[in-house]
Order: structure tokens, then sequence, then C-alpha cells
């Protein structure tokens, strides 16, 4: 190097050493070279970079834009799912609307049933997140939400409505068992219920607070609903009773009995046989005498018969 320190000398000399070659280099020449490699390093590295990133974000945007696709069409998969639970609910509102008519009960009003989401607190589209990613997205999962969320509320509207028409059909079901509905025997009608009838034996206008079925001695006499049984026994001028108490505040009583084939506080069904026609007590001949009352007031026991339930 000169003493000014403006120069370079480079030597180069070959493996076997048999050669030597002197290059003499500026130093502004060699600090131009050395600034330019670095300069075009550092391009390389920042293109480089660039490069990269780009690729980077084409392939996030070529995932996002399969996300979105995927979204869209899980979308529409849940609408259609939607629409198709929205028919099925329609069909149980049909079915509730009929058993709230066996039930007894009012049916549904229809505005009530569709159980719509308007009014304050209401769901807003705006306020949905999507909604500021991608609009048409955004609208779509808004819809499904709204759709799912008036669903939700009709299906718990209608299991309310069912559970009460359920409870209201047990109800009259545990009735219509304790309403005496049948006639306790097969035979013949020979004495209506009246409030002044003229007694056969005492020869006197008497109440006759029941029906009198002839019948031969030993023919079956049924409960004529479910109940329990409050006396069976011999009561004067009935001879041999069976009492029932069926509950809603109806009893029945069975007389003139020849045989009892059931105990006091037995349970016994509709059409079950709990006594055999007779004569006992006073009677001039083989017969039921069968009463119903009310809350402990005779009734016409023929008020409460269905028709085509005569045994």
């Amino acid at each position: 190097m000169t003493k000014d320190g403006k120069r370079w000398t480079v030597l180069l000399m070959s493996e076997e050493g048999s050669g030597l070659r002197q290059f003499n280099v500026h130093s502004r020449a060699l600090r131009l070279a050395v600034g330019g490699t670095g300069f075009f390093g550092l391009a390389f590295v920042v293109f480089a970079a660039m490069a990269l990133t780009d690729g980077a974000d084409s392939i996030r945007n070529a995932q996002l834009e399969r996300e979105n696709t995927l979204l869209t069409q899980e979308l529409q998969t849940i609408r259609s799912r939607v629409g198709t639970l929205e028919s099925e609910l329609g069909v149980l509102a049909r079915k509730d609307a009929e058993l709230r008519v066996l039930a007894g009960l009012d049916a549904i009003d229809e505005e009530v049933l569709q159980v719509g989401i308007g009014g304050p607190g209401s769901p807003n589209l705006d306020a949905h997140p999507l909604v500021a990613l991608n609009r048409e997205t955004g609208e779509e999962a808004f819809a499904v939400a709204y759709d799912l969320n008036a669903l939700e509320r009709r299906a718990r509207l209608l299991r309310e409505s069912l559970t009460e028409a359920s409870d209201s059909l047990s109800a009259h079901r545990d009735l219509l068992q304790a309403t005496p509905s049948i006639l306790p025997t097969s035979g013949t009608l020979t004495s209506r219920f009246s409030n002044a009838r003229l007694h056969p034996i005492h020869n006197l206008e008497l109440p006759h607070e029941g029906i009198d079925i002839s019948a031969p001695r030993g023919t079956p006499i049924m409960a004529a609903a479910n109940g329990r049984v409050t006396f069976a026994g011999r009561k004067s001028g009935y001879g041999l009773v069976v009492e029932v108490s069926h509950g809603y505040g109806y009893s029945t009583l069975y007389g003139h009995a020849s045989e009892l084939l059931v105990r006091i506080g037995q349970q016994i069904e509709r059409g079950e046989v709990i006594a055999r026609v007779g004569n006992t007590g006073i009677a001039t001949s083989s017969h039921l005498h069968y009463e119903v009352r009310v809350a402990g007031r005779p009734v016409n026991p023929l008020n409460y018969v269905i028709t085509g339930a005569i045994p």
C-alpha cells in the first residue's frame, strides 16, 4: 500500500506456488466495489422478503376465499335444515291444535304461535360481526340466526302447549273413567228414576232414587266406572249391596244382589263383575236396583249412560 493510503496491492498465488500475480487497486474503487456489493446484497434481501410476503398474502387470501366459500355452503345447508325444521314444527302445531280441542282447551292464536322477535332488544343486522367482514355472508348468517331464534321460541311454546293439553287430557281421562257410563247388567228396564213413584209393596208414592233392571238370578253385575268399594254387605230394604266411590263426587249403589264378589277397600275397574243379580231385601222379583249419586245427591243414572255402552 502507498504511503498516502490511496492504493492497495493485491497478490494472487496459485496452489502450486509456481506463479505470482500482482494487482494494484485504488482505495476508492475498492470502497465502491464493497459498497456496491453490500447494496445489491441488501436489495436482494429486501426484494426476497417482499416476494415472500406477497406469496404468503396470496396463500392467505386463497385460504380465506376457500374458507368463505365453505362458510357460505355451510350456511346454505343450515338454511335448508331450518326450512325442514319449520315445516316439521308446522305439522306439530296442527297436531297440538287437535289435541287442544280434544282436551277442551282454546286454540293458540296464530300470531302468538308465530312468536316473532320484533321489538326492543331484537337482533340488529349491522351489529353482526360478520357484516363488517363480508356483507353478503354476514346477512346470510344473521338471517339463519334470526330464523333459528324464532324456531326455538316456537318449539318452546309448542312444548308448553302440548304439556298443558296432555295434563288436561289426563284429567279428562280420569274423569271419564270415574263417570258411571254403562248399565251394570243386561236385562229389562222395569222402573225408572222418579221423585214420586208408587211403591209396589208399600203402595205409597215414594221417591225412587235409581232404576230397576229385571234380570235372572245370578246375572253378573258390573261396576259402572273405575273406583273403590266403600261398602259391601247388607242394608235394610236393599238386601245385599255394593257401594262404590268413583271420585269427582260420583258414587254408585247396586242393591238386591244374591252374591257379593268384592270387599270394602278393593279397587275396581269399569266392567268388572262385583256381584250377581238377586232379590234380597224388599223385592218382588229378581232384579238390580242401581243408583248414581253426585256429591251425595241422587241423579238419574240414564243421564250418564253412553249409547252403545249397555251390555
